[in-house]
């Protein structure tokens, strides 16, 4: 057999080869629509290994990026990990204290960011120990007369200056390809490196009909930014098919999303629930339906059951729930019904589906109890998620020392496996309401709060009680013009749980906050009713 090390650049020069006039197509920070084809991509992403090369960066250098979902960021992908270099993309939502100490911590050499974030550049660049060079992604035009960055650069024109007269390297597959931090809700954030071997298993394997099911008659939108956890590869599975890419840049309300999807005809896409929440609603308000959109994978954290409904009952749009992390690349599971399961009532195949799924292939789970043991895979057993496989992390970027737990990766999850495989998260471990001694599930409750017709979005916390330790706190944001009240909401979970989980009260709130990543901060809820009195306490 012939020894072929697996590099990212190869994706992108077989993308170019035998796909090389489907388009890439990007809704620009700058306001306009650009068009172009894999094979021009591939010819850029060379120019900026050139550029890069030329701007004194080694193999191994890290390239920040502050970016949106477009085609310079896609470029970046490539022209760093294909070159030797390591692609960080650094997620713009967080506090700017956090992403100037991640920028340190990977030492980022250059910084390469949209027009959007040149302000918070300008900010944090005196903090900023050792970055070389800013790169502002556009072109000459839209440069600013003045800025306080040093000899900032335009990313076109260094780009437009090379000729393109470069052969991408071979070299060890294991070697670092591109880094991505944790969120940080605890202490700061933690840098997972992937490799170059890691990334296109992944990319492979997500490719697969039981995973995401790309293929070169796919039109993929991906709303999941590049700078979470890498668009969960599809930049890298979308190039390996040779289905046309359409990226959003920072346009990701509900009538730029709609328009997009329906001018260039999008079939698939992928997201957290929050932004089907913003799309959803205004696809309701103005009666509208989808001509070719007909799949998406919602993960990043648990769709309710009430919105993977109202996608397909109403809009025709097939659900693929999905679970992953940071440290996995991110893929773990995602849900599609066995053969075995093709003759069952439609509300049992629901009722499957609404898990988080079977693992792909690359990826193999266990769940255990406190001491390491074991559990039965019944669908009633609820223990420790852990996990293992070809794009798991061993140990953090930095770190001597390894988080795996005989060989598994703890995930914080709560979950439970049943008979055929397919793992359910039950909870977060942190987030777990334990009432009695009994376990409750905050996702259970949530996921009932959101079917009813009135509730936006809806949150379950743990709140101290003198007799039970924890009882459940539901926090609800109302839809638009809806009314809901605190009896009613009770009521409506009479039925549908043990009468002993039903939440004790309801809050009304405008808003639930959200960490970087579109997940509902329930550490900042629990601080918020930290003192909060439950009824009859």
């Amino acid at each position: 057999m012939m020894q072929m090390p697996l590099m990212i650049s190869s994706l992108l020069v077989h993308a170019a080869r035998h796909n090389g006039d489907i388009e890439i197509v990007s809704k620009r920070v700058e306001g306009d629509i650009h068009r172009y084809t894999y094979r021009d991509a591939e010819l850029r992403a060379r120019k900026l290994a050139q550029a890069l090369a030329r701007l004194g960066c080694e193999e191994g250098d890290r390239v920040g990026t502050l970016a949106w979902n477009g085609y310079r960021h896609f470029e970046i992908y490539y022209g760093t990990s294909g070159s030797g270099l390591v692609c960080h993309t650094i997620n713009p939502r967080l506090f700017p204290e956090q992403i100037a100490w991640i920028i340190n911590d990977a030492e980022d050499r250059v910084l390469c960011f949209d027009l959007t974030f040149l302000p918070l550049v300008e900010k944090l660049a005196p903090q900023l120990r050792t970055v070389q060079h800013y790169v502002l992604m556009t072109d000459r035009a839209h440069m600013p007369a003045q800025t306080s960055l040093p000899d900032l650069k335009c990313y076109d024109e260094l780009v437009e200056a090379e000729n393109g007269d470069y052969a991408w390297p071979q070299f060890d597959e294991n070697t670092a390809s591109s880094i991505c931090y944790t969120s940080g809700t605890t202490g700061n954030p933690k840098g997972a490196v992937y490799s170059h071997r890691s990334t296109v298993l992944h990319a492979y394997a997500s490719a697969l009909p039981d995973a995401m099911a790309c293929g070169g008659a796919d039109v993929i939108l991906p709303v999941v930014p590049m700078f979470h956890v890498n668009a969960w590869g599809i930049p890298y599975s979308a190039a390996l098919v040779g289905a046309k890419l359409v990226f959003p840049g920072p346009h990701l309300d509900g009538k730029s999303l709609y328009e997009l999807f329906e001018t260039e005809k999008v079939t698939f896409s992928a997201g957290v629930p929050t932004v089907w929440l913003g799309l959803l609603t205004y696809v309701k308000e103005n009666k509208l339906t989808f001509s070719t959109f007909k799949r998406t994978v919602i993960g990043g954290s648990a769709c309710p059951p009430a919105m993977i409904r109202t996608l397909e009952d109403d809009y025709g749009v097939n659900v693929i729930h999905a679970w992953g992390m940071t440290e996995l690349s991110p893929l773990g599971t995602l849900s599609k019904l066995k053969s075995k399961h093709a003759n069952l009532p439609r509300e049992e195949q629901r009722r499957i589906l609404e898990k988080q799924g079977k693992v792909i292939y690359g990826i193999d789970m266990e769940i255990t109890d406190d001491n390491g043991n074991a559990l039965p895979w019944d669908g009633k057993a609820s223990g420790n998620l852990v996990v293992r496989g070809h794009w798991v992390i061993d140990r953090y970027f930095r770190s001597d020392s390894s988080p795996l737990q005989n060989g598994w990766f703890p995930t914080g999850d709560v979950a439970t496996i049943d008979p055929d495989g397919y793992m359910q998260i039950t909870d977060r471990s942190k987030d777990v309401i334990k009432s009695g001694g009994e376990w409750i599930s905050s996702i259970d409750l949530e996921n009932i709060a959101m079917a009813h017709p009135a509730v936006h979005e809806a949150a379950a916390i743990a709140c101290r009680h003198p007799k039970w330790d924890e009882r459940p706190l539901l926090v609800v944001v109302r839809k638009p013009g809806q009314e809901v009240t605190r009896e009613e909401l009770l009521k409506f979970y009479e039925g549908k749980i043990a009468k002993w989980q039903i939440p004790d009260d309801v809050v009304f709130v405008d808003e639930i906050p959200h960490t970087a990543t579109g997940k509902m901060q329930k550490l900042k809820l629990r601080e918020q009713f930290a003192n909060y009195k439950l009824p009859g306490t």
